[in-house]
């Protein structure tokens, strides 16, 4: 048919027979660049440094710690398979990384809050532990001094024998803890500490500018943190005032007034105080009471204990606040007759029973005494 070109003559053009050469060629070259191709392995299988992850909270601080855990494995550590002078990963594989959530003090010497590489420095009498701004590397291959965030020098220790390289935090306290890197028989000791000023307060503040703000509670317990602290009395005594205008208890105004106190202002404290006293129910009495009792202020708490007892006189409450003075006063016999009859009013069956473990104290003192 005309205009149609000859397919046999297609096929056996030289053109044909190039185009295919051509094509073969880039077949072979695609196939041999995919078997050079590194194989993606694909199955979950167990590491020889397995990974682990330990967290710690201090104050309201988060420390996170992640790493893997190398193996003695029959082999000598210190000194030859990590060598002494040169810079180790404080583990396996990855970077081994610390976190903290705010501000810290390492060993005394502040740091500020987020992800460090963890790297250390042994030697035969002391370490360096060193925080590196570079926390996405692996190992410490390319461990650079110009990263460093901080070096802190410390004394290692001998310990019991940790076939896994392990992190720790022992010592802890409100306000610090201490780090502890274990493995063979050497464990690496460092501190860390936070300050209300630099994490406290500020988490404080920024959860008073959300919801929280519209909430006499909330308010009150910021207050009342600084007051327990001694810490930033001034601003306490705005959060008190802001619960206050919320909803006026009397908890806030109590609070209000030993803040004033703490703040040498006498005489505002004891009209406060007078206002309170006029708002508060008997169990909010007793319950202060206590609450002073358990702050040491003994002499204030038997003189809110005598004024629940004047007022309350057969008010369960107001019982107890008897049996409590008369037992401050060694009268054992007194005070349980108190509780007895403290008993008998009780509000539930369940503060029936507690009291009958107070009654059986007393009479226990009493025969001690005898």
């Amino acid at each position: 048919m005309a205009g149609i070109p000859d397919v046999s003559s297609i096929l056996s053009s030289p053109a044909y027979h190039d185009l295919i050469m051509k094509t073969k060629a880039l077949y072979f070259v695609a196939l041999t660049f995919a078997a050079l191709l590194p194989v993606r392995a694909e199955l979950d299988l167990p590491e020889p440094s397995q990974e682990a992850l330990v967290k710690q909270r201090i104050g309201v601080t988060e420390i996170t710690i992640e790493y893997h855990r190398p193996l003695v494995n029959g082999r000598k550590i210190w000194g030859a398979l990590e060598p002494f002078g040169k810079v180790w990963r404080a583990g396996a594989n990855e970077n081994t990384t610390i976190e903290f959530s705010t501000p810290v003090q390492v060993e005394g010497k502040p740091l500020p809050s987020g992800k460090y590489g963890l790297h250390m420095i042994p030697t035969a009498d002391s370490w360096t532990v060193i925080f590196s701004k570079m926390a996405e590397a692996w190992g410490s291959y390319t461990y650079s001094e110009a990263e460093d965030a901080l070096r802190v020098t410390v004394k290692p220790r001998e310990g019991p024998m940790e076939e896994a390289l392990e992190f720790e935090f022992e010592e802890l306290k409100p306000d610090s803890t201490v780090v502890l890197m274990k493995w063979e028989k050497l464990a690496v000791p460092f501190r860390v500490s936070v300050t209300d000023a630099e994490t406290v307060l500020p988490s404080i503040r920024s959860q008073l500018r959300g919801s929280d703000k519209w909430r006499w509670d909330s308010q009150l317990e910021a207050a009342q943190y600084g007051l327990t602290k001694k810490v930033n009395l001034e601003e306490a005594l705005t959060w008190v005032d802001q619960s206050i205008q919320l909803e006026e208890r009397f908890e806030n105004l109590m609070t209000k007034a030993d803040i004033l106190k703490a703040l040498s202002r006498a005489e505002e404290a004891k009209a406060i105080s007078t206002r309170a006293l006029e708002k508060a129910e008997v169990a909010q009495l007793y319950g202060y009471a206590r609450r002073m009792k358990s702050e040491k202020r003994d002499a204030e708490a038997t003189e809110m204990l005598q004024i629940v007892a004047q007022r309350h006189p057969k008010h369960v409450f107001g019982l107890l606040a008897q049996a409590r003075i008369k037992s401050a006063a060694g009268d054992f016999p007194g005070a349980a007759e108190a509780v007895k009859q403290a008993q008998a009013v009780a509000l539930s069956e369940e503060q029936k029973k507690n009291l009958q473990g107070l009654i059986d104290r007393l009479n226990a003192k009493q025969d001690i005494n005898q």
